[in-house]
């Protein structure tokens, strides 16, 4: 499975929510495209996480690679691009859920839950 978009890209915001640590062993790094500018080859396998998201999978390999909340956007996985992409890490959500175990000491923008301000920003 591939995927391709052009952009424009959201700031890489990671999550620290129970699921997103979950599902991935640690918190999410995700930044997100318009969901009709990301071309996607090969199958996904979904699963739906959630009443209002589902997580995609590659077919192949069983890689993370989307968090889909059924919007205008679909959020990818940061570290599924292959070569730079021109995003940086801007914040995180959820961050009343993180692990005990690690600390956010980055001085980025942090949010307990959910935080539009932070996932609706786009780099143009």
């Amino acid at each position: 499975m591939r995927f391709t978009t052009p952009g424009p890209l959201r700031p890489v915001i990671a999550c620290h929510c129970s699921q997103c640590r979950k599902s991935s062993g640690h918190f999410v790094a995700a930044t997100s495209a318009a969901r009709d500018k990301v071309a996607i080859t090969g199958e996904v396998t979904w699963y739906q996480s959630s009443e209002r998201a589902r997580r995609g999978f590659c077919a192949t390999c069983g890689s993370q690679m989307f968090w889909d909340g059924l919007g205008d956007n679909l959020s990818i996985f940061a570290g599924c691009f292959d070569g730079a992409t021109g995003v940086t890490i801007s914040g995180h959500i959820f961050c009343a859920d993180k692990g005990d175990y690690y600390e956010i000491t980055d001085g980025l923008a942090q949010a307990d839950a959910d935080d539009t301000a932070l996932t609706a920003k786009f780099y143009s």
